[in-house]
């Protein structure tokens, strides 16, 4: 059996390169990954010198990779810039990683006290609802449990 093997593929496999669907599979992410990373720079393709297709080094395998373990702590896309950026100029990225998450910790910190104030309102409304009938908008009230709650709010 004689297979077919266009001869773009196997140059891009020769040199290295991979095109975006071929990293986005090594890479285990979607394409649609790889070329939003692309558009906002994180990724730098090269263009193919016969078609001018955007190919991909393995060395954007690796920086993919570290963008995904970026963000799994937390790391917004645009931190994720300023830390590839400090390590493309040759400087280590750690103390400002180190300054990032400490600022991440403290937020998280802030929100998991601000959720639990929001459960305890909420657990309490809905105590509190369990005695009130339902009932129906009469133009003057929606839904009269949150509107309770409002009542309660402002009386105290």
């Amino acid at each position: 059996m004689v297979y077919f093997v266009p001869t773009a593929i196997f140059t891009l496999k020769q040199n290295n390169m991979m095109t975006a669907g071929v990293l986005a599979k090594e890479s285990d992410v979607p394409l649609y990954t790889v070329r939003h990373y692309t558009r906002i720079g994180l990724l730098r393709p090269s263009r193919h010198p016969r078609n001018g297709y955007k190919v991909y080094q393995h060395s954007d395998a690796t920086k993919l990779r570290f963008i995904k373990s970026a963000k799994a702590l937390g790391f917004t896309l645009s931190e994720i810039a300023q830390i590839l950026d400090e390590a493309k100029h040759g400087n280590s990225p750690c103390p400002m990683v180190r300054e990032i998450i400490i600022r991440h910790i403290e937020e998280n910190r802030r929100k998991i006290q601000e959720f639990k104030l929001l459960q305890r309102k909420m657990e309490k409304a809905l105590g509190d609802w369990s005695s009130l009938k339902d009932s129906m908008p009469n133009g003057n009230s929606v839904c009269h449990l949150i509107e309770s709650v409002a009542k309660t709010e402002n009386d105290a």
